[in-house]
């Protein structure tokens, strides 16, 4: 905890229902412009997130003599007040725990993230102390986007108001009032004061500016004793700080210890699914990423039906299910999705549905979405979908020249870095899998006519899905157009070989698969490129345009890892158990690292395999989780 250069890397993330955080480093050092204690969503002023409150530096006063637990890191590479050198012990199995001694004072601090409020609280437990000892809390405020900075400007308010044990204040107009208090009687002393050039180094690294003032308004100053817990909250809303002791019980009581790597996911999975203006949610990823369509219908099985939680996978797709009506009925969405328009959005919204008459039953997916199935295979069939246009020859063409539409949607200058278009693979795949649990469902409706009618559909498709793809070394084209086909050997064949239905024999199944495995497996997923292949760039570094052009051009991806792992035991079943169990392990060291108990984006495609990235990713997640649950139908 000591070392600074090793811990900053360190992240810890906690979150609620409404897609509120709280986020920093192990050692409450902010190192983005995406930290800060209490980051809340204020739909009165844009579809961002904001930080209202920073940081929170501890102060313990003993004899006269100040010790500053805080860190902050400012130009130069200096950092002060270097607090983190009193840190004896970090744990994170409940909620994020650190225990500082200063002498013979030993504080710990919990910190926890109110499940249903916009709400951050920490209790100050005194576990030691030889003589008579005041603690002093000091906000460090912000109020703005999380795409933005802050500097000391005469526009900000220094305005405050006392309200019960602490006070309530505002920066600026338009935001909401932030009630900071204290379990106990305190003196607040007003001494309002900018910080000056605080520097966030992973903004550095990304090619963005990184510095900004932060406003201390004063500080909170009370006596603690041995044995003593004092609880301090920072919220929208004021709450009766008598109250404050039994709210730190519960949410500490409630929470699923991080003791093991699965349930270590499901607390990830959960900070995921988030509930705004009467609708269910699945955030891509933190801090940065909003709800993508594509990233929801892959994620939501595995965050939801692998843990049992069919009541959210029900309510989310609830959510879902208005998008894609509006979406076909050509209507503005009303719900808060985006990219719904992807040609292939739909095709995992069917493999979605999918996933939950695998996990419950057939008869329950007929029963719950059946006619929604039915209505999207029909709609797409009829050709209603503005870039998804199935050709005579029963295979899918999309446009994807000009923009970007598949998941390698990197840009530069608006224009795809990948132009995959055309009769792209994974399209095709999906397709196919669709029609035939189209024809599976609908028949199960007794649509005998419809049934028959996505059969046949689906044996053109796989009559003409192989000639297409499948080349002369064994492995899969990644599209194909106006006669061109691109033999780069990207990941994107493998769901040919790992969804339920698939148009490859046998042995082209197993070709595809080991192609994969001998160019793309690393032990953080598939990498997005072969080493073997031109423009392979597997370190996602620098600034943003050096990062772009190395997106999915040799970085490994996890959740792709997913649908690898998948294929390895619907090909090789009980002989490759042991391989997908080591597997597995490569992600349940990266619960200690990066991001604590959650896995990034992505990797660096090359050894030592760095986590690159969003923090914390939905898709990732939800597949390791998936794997996981799918091994345990295995008699290991």
């Amino acid at each position: 905890m000591t070392n600074l250069e090793d811990i900053l890397s360190k992240e810890v993330l906690r979150s609620n229902r409404s897609g509120a955080y709280s986020c920093t480093t192990l050692v409450d050092c902010n190192t983005r412009k995406y930290h800060g204690l209490l980051v809340v969503p204020i739909p009165e002023l844009d579809a961002e997130n904001h930080v209202l409150l920073s940081s929170l530096d501890a102060t313990v006063v003993q004899h006269g003599a100040e010790f500053n637990l805080g860190l902050h890191k400012y130009g130069g590479g200096h950092f002060s007040p270097r607090g983190h050198k009193y840190i004896r012990e970090f744990d994170s199995l409940q909620v994020p725990t650190t225990t500082y001694r200063v002498g013979g004072v030993i504080l710990k601090r919990e910190q926890m993230f109110q499940h249903f409020e916009n709400r951050i609280i920490i209790r100050y437990t005194l576990v030691d102390a030889h003589s008579e000892t005041t603690l002093r809390l000091q906000p460090f405020l912000a109020f703005r986007s999380v795409r933005e900075f802050t500097h000391e400007n005469a526009q900000a308010s220094r305005e405050y108001h006392a309200v019960q044990n602490g006070i309530k204040t505002s920066m600026y107009p338009g935001y909401p009032d932030l009630y900071m208090q204290v379990n106990k009687e305190n003196e607040f002393v007003f001494r309002p004061d900018w910080y000056r050039g605080l520097e966030y180094p992973k903004e550095q690294e990304r090619g963005y500016a990184s510095n900004e003032d932060l406003y201390v308004p004063g500080y909170f100053e009370f006596s603690i004793r041995k044995g003593e817990s004092v609880v301090f909250a920072a919220g929208l809303k004021e709450v009766d700080t008598n109250t404050l002791a039994d709210l730190a019980d519960f949410e500490l009581k409630v929470r699923t210890p991080r003791d093991n790597f699965y349930n270590t996911l499901v607390n990830s999975a959960h900070q995921f699914i988030v509930h705004r203006e009467h609708e269910d949610y699945v955030l891509a990823g933190y801090p940065w990423f909003k709800c993508r369509a594509r990233d929801m219908f892959i994620s939501l099985p595995g965050l939801t039906l692998t843990n049992n939680e069919v009541d959210k996978f029900e309510s989310v797709m609830r959510t879902a299910e208005k998008a894609i009506r509006e979406f076909m009925a050509g209507e503005p969405l009303t719900v808060s999705v985006t990219e719904m328009s992807h040609p292939d959005v739909l095709l995992w919204a069917i493999w979605c549905m999918q996933q939950y008459a695998g996990i419950l039953s057939k008869e329950a997916c007929v029963k719950k979405y059946g006619a929604l199935i039915c209505e999207i295979i029909s709609w797409l069939a009829q050709g209603n979908h503005p870039n998804l246009e199935v050709r005579p020859n029963g295979l899918v063409y999309s446009e994807g020249r000009e923009k970007a539409i598949t998941w390698m949607n990197s840009t530069v200058g608006g224009r795809p870095i990948v132009p995959r278009t055309g009769f792209i693979v994974e399209f095709n795949s999906l397709w196919y899998n669709a029609l035939m649990f189209g024809a599976e469902i609908s028949k199960s409706m007794r649509k005998r006519k419809l049934s028959q009618e996505l059969e046949q559909m689906a044996q053109k498709c796989a009559a003409s899905f192989v000639p297409m793809f499948y080349n002369e070394y064994g492995y899969l084209c990644d599209y194909c157009v106006d006669g061109y086909r691109d033999y780069n050997v990207r990941p994107n064949m493998i769901f040919a070989v790992a969804l339920d239905y698939s148009p490859l024999e046998s042995k082209q199944k197993k070709s595809v698969l080991d192609y994969c495995t001998k160019e793309l497996c690393t032990p953080k997923g598939l990498r997005s490129l072969s080493p073997k292949s031109g423009g392979y760039n597997p370190m996602y570094v620098g600034p943003q345009t050096q990062r772009d052009y190395a997106y999915h051009q040799g970085t490994a991806w996890p959740w792709l890892a997913g649908f690898y792992m998948e294929a390895c035991l619907k090909v090789y079943k009980m002989s490759r158990l042991s391989y997908v169990d080591r597997l597995l392990v490569g992600y349940e060291e990266e619960l200690f690292y990066h991001c604590i108990g959650t896995i990034p984006e992505l990797f660096d495609g090359n050894p030592p395999f760095h986590g690159r990235g969003a923090i914390s990713f939905a898709m990732n997640v939800s597949e390791i989780m998936r794997i996981v649950k799918l091994l345990d139908q295995y008699d290991l």
